[in-house]
């Protein structure tokens, strides 16, 4: 009789297919087919993970540069100049809070705007 950890094995297949549910075809069924996809898939996971706080501050930053455009002033006239004069200033708030306060609050916004503006002249 030939030993062969069957229950052990059994287990192992069903852990990684378990984690293949909802896969489309063949790669929720078989074995070899899943275990790609899910090593696949989890190698993906934590790239995006790292994409995502890419791409959230690329949104904080274009929102930040449009409310700082419609103010329209001269010597803030857009994102970099405006986080230049913030850090004359002294104000340290993140592109995500800036963000919010300029969607949320825009008198709050343009009294930054006017400190940048200040700390550049």
């Amino acid at each position: 009789m030939r030993a062969t950890n069957a229950p052990a094995s059994r287990e192992r297949r069903r852990r990684r297919l378990k984690l293949a549910r909802g896969f489309y075809g063949a790669r929720s069924k078989q074995f070899r087919l899943a275990t790609e996809a899910v090593d696949r898939a989890q190698r993906l996971a934590t790239w995006h993970r790292k994409l995502r706080k890419r791409d959230f501050r690329q949104l904080w930053i274009a929102r930040i540069n449009a409310a700082v455009r419609n103010l329209g002033d001269a010597k803030v006239p857009n994102y970099s100049r405006f986080i230049e004069g913030l850090t004359k200033a002294g104000v340290t708030v993140n592109r995500k809070m800036l963000s919010e306060i300029a969607i949320a609050d825009a008198e709050g916004f343009k009294a930054l705007v006017a400190k940048a503006a200040a700390a550049l002249a």
